[in-house]
């Protein structure tokens, strides 16, 4: 029922921060979980983080956390995702993704933001 578009992805340097939107349109976007995910090269898609309806809680990957930052605009229909201190091994695909409350999978995604991390 949503429809979600990231962007904001691109090449930094190791160390560096980039932040991704993400804009949904249609639905009402406080009935839905909001979530990042990646893609490597060569790799299954994997959970990076979520964030709850109102925002006030957060999952995030252990191989992000205390790096990345999800939070989410309600008013605006926008999730964000905060990388800071970045690895070359965050170099991937990042896919927004949304499910409603009580569901228990994501089963709208976006078409994904390309973000490069050189060394």
């Amino acid at each position: 029922q949503v429809q979600l578009v990231e962007s904001g992805g691109g090449l930094v340097q190791a160390g560096g921060s980039l932040r991704l939107s993400c804009a949904a349109s249609g639905g009402i976007f406080s009935t839905y979980v909001m979530g990042w995910f990646r893609q490597a090269p060569g790799r299954e898609r994997e959970f990076v983080a979520t964030i709850t309806w109102n925002g006030a809680k957060t999952n995030y990957a252990a191989s992000v956390e205390g790096r990345f930052t999800m939070s989410r605009d309600n008013a605006q229909n926008a999730a964000y995702l905060q990388m800071s201190r970045l690895k070359p091994e965050d170099t991937a695909v990042y896919y927004c993704a949304a499910r409603r409350i009580g569901q228990s999978e994501y089963n709208t995604w976006g078409q994904g933001t390309q973000v490069t991390v050189s060394s």
